[in-house]
């Protein structure tokens, strides 16, 4: 399962109206792909369809697809958002990781 704080929401929500989409309908969709400095890094996207082989969650009333591969690294992750002047946008606290880079967009188990 994945969590999403407040302030994830709030932000998911605003930036999914903006782009067209329905936060009560559509999915946001979030994975784990090669590449980064320390191996993996993170996937966020807006998405209106859902594959077969897809886990479909729902926190925080946002609805979350994630892939199967994908499913794997992110077992138990929350995401939340880091706004204002030092802000590094949406943020993956996964209990998985066992090293993240600096900037805390890529990770390695």
């Amino acid at each position: 399962m994945i969590q999403v704080s407040e302030t994830a929401k709030q932000k998911v929500v605003h930036l999914m109206t903006e782009e067209g989409y329905d936060a009560t309908t559509d999915y946001v969709r979030v994975g784990v792909k090669s590449g980064g400095c320390s191996g993996l890094s993170y996937e966020l996207n807006f998405d209106n369809k859902m594959e077969a082989s897809d886990k479909v969650f729902e926190d925080n009333d946002v609805r979350i697809i994630v892939d199967k591969k994908s499913f794997l690294y992110l077992v138990g992750t929350v995401l939340e958002y880091s706004g204002g002047l030092n802000g590094k946008g949406f943020v993956f606290n996964n209990p998985n990781a066992q090293r993240t880079c600096g900037c805390g967009e890529s990770f390695s188990l």
